[in-house]
């Protein structure tokens, strides 16, 4: 349970701190007053807030945005403020990130099943990051308007009455149909600073079930129906890792950055593929990578899902086409979510669900605005109707196809982007494999070495990876050559 009065002291860092900022901002003019105004009024407005009415889970995304605006404005305003002034008011915006990240840790209870999180400002400074993105989102998520969810509450009523006349309700895999493998691939090279990889292409021709509500509406979206893959290959045969990729991402030198692809390639000989999701990089069809696969418009998050689905396994079709070594997945939080679907319709030989989301019904409410919520609640939305819509797609609704011994999750005991029972959740209904907790938040699972120790160990279980004393051998034959790729005897 909350205890509000454990949030008091780390409040009042980032209350005083907004103060000293708006003071100091008058001092220097209408430069300094303008580049102060926004650290000051948001570590202001939300350290009382936090003292006056604790409890709000989108407090603390605010905070931690002000402080890390304050850092970077404290440098910038340094020439004017004076060493000691600058370096004041930088350690206090540091220290109220800090803060804004306790603040966030505590406002939450235990989560059964789950192991707390032990406190240390290393926690907070990661718990803070998770933050600043989700504040970054909170300003860029569109308001939607009364026609919208009179649209979507028709397009639910009509889809549940149709998949629930196909039996799809009971038997969620007969939604996914087996999709062709792909015709007219294009894969020209190109390059992100010193990798090489080769851009895979190819018509999607997913198509929504004749008669599925919103299927004209998403076939609309031109950009979304070419498949793009990014991929990395050895000249012998080797076993393929299929990585997904997170929410808003879609760009090759996120993807590698984040999996690790020089290690996955170059150091354990993996052939690695990083599909791109519907409605991200290429295929975006909005301002920002990713718009419209989640959020208020449910069907729309059903057709992306399945979309996602037919790509992926065609690309897992195009690939046993050329070989008959094993093919895992690796995916990270919505690909966490794509990668738990696919080990339910694909029977592949590993898979790991990294900070896994598993829930869209219940990440939206959490990350919605209240107002929002409430507004669409009062139009006539039914939330049990939606969880139920979205079972055609939920990987809490099909029994994994994947062998126990084979399947992983990793999660963040204080993740505030996804929150740690969705990891749980999918852990229960994987009936309990191999997971691992890392004391951190959603972006700072490379930081914790026992995430690439669970890595490691279920892609060598499942025959992808050698012994590790080849692996040894491998890495510093690797680092010896400057990074270029070593293959397997």
């Amino acid at each position: 349970m909350l205890d509000s009065s454990r949030l008091a002291p780390p409040a009042l860092i980032p209350t005083a701190t907004g103060l000293l900022w708006l003071m100091g901002g008058t001092a220097f003019g209408s430069l300094g007053f303008l580049v102060s105004l926004l650290p000051g009024v948001l570590l202001l407005a939300t350290g009382t807030s936090t003292l006056l009415y604790p409890g709000d889970l989108r407090i603390p995304h605010f905070m931690a945005l002000g402080a890390a605006v304050g850092s970077g404005a404290a440098l910038l305003l340094a020439p004017w403020l004076g060493f000691a002034s600058g370096a004041a008011l930088f350690a206090l915006s540091a220290l109220s990130f800090l803060c804004a990240g306790r603040i966030a840790v505590r406002l939450e209870g235990p989560t059964r099943d789950v192991p707390p999180p032990s406190p240390s400002w290393r926690l907070d400074g990661e718990v803070a990051f998770d933050e600043v993105i989700l504040a970054s989102m909170a300003l860029r998520t569109p308001r939607a308007s009364e026609a919208l969810h009179r649209r979507v509450l028709q397009e639910i009523a009509d889809a549940r009455a149709l998949y629930a006349e196909r039996g799809w309700l009971d038997d969620p895999r007969a939604f996914h149909r087996p999709p062709p493998p792909p015709v007219a691939v294009e894969m020209p090279r190109a390059t992100v600073g010193t990798l090489s990889y080769e851009h895979l292409q190819f018509d999607s021709e997913y198509e929504p079930w004749p008669e599925e509500p919103g299927g004209a509406r998403w076939l609309a979206r031109a950009e979304n129906r070419r498949t793009h893959v990014w991929i990395l290959r050895h000249g012998a045969p080797r076993p393929w890792l299929v990585c997904l990729h997170g929410y808003e991402m879609g760009r090759p030198r996120m993807e590698f950055e984040a999996f690790r692809a020089r290690r996955l390639h170059d150091v354990l000989g993996l052939n690695v593929a990083f599909p791109t999701l519907p409605l991200h990089g290429h295929r975006r069809t909005g301002r920002q990578s990713g718009a419209g696969y989640l959020g208020p418009d449910f069907l729309d998050s059903v057709h992306a899902e399945a979309q996602a689905m037919w790509d992926v396994r065609r690309l897992i079709e195009w690939i046993r086409a050329r070989t008959d070594q094993p093919i895992g997945v690796y995916g990270l939080s919505l690909g966490g979510y794509n990668a738990a679907l696919l080990a339910s319709l694909e029977p592949l030989d590993a898979a790991i669900a990294g900070i896994p989301a598993v829930d869209f019904l219940r990440l939206t409410h959490r990350h919605a605005a209240p107002l929002e919520t409430r507004a669409a609640q009062a139009r006539g939305l039914d939330l049990e109707h939606v969880r139920e819509l979205l079972r055609v797609v939920s990987p809490l609704a099909i029994e994994p196809l994947v062998p126990h011994p084979r399947r992983a999750i990793f999660a963040g005991t204080a993740d505030r982007i996804v929150p740690p029972d969705h990891a749980r959740d999918l852990w229960k209904h994987w009936d309990e494999p191999r997971i691992v907790w890392y004391p951190g938040g959603h972006v700072s699972f490379r930081r914790h070495a026992v995430v690439q120790r669970l890595i490691d160990d279920t892609l060598r279980v499942a025959g992808m990876l050698p012994a590790p004393r080849s692996l040894a051998t491998i890495a510093e034959r690797s680092a010896g050559d400057g990074g270029r790729t070593q293959r397997l005897r």
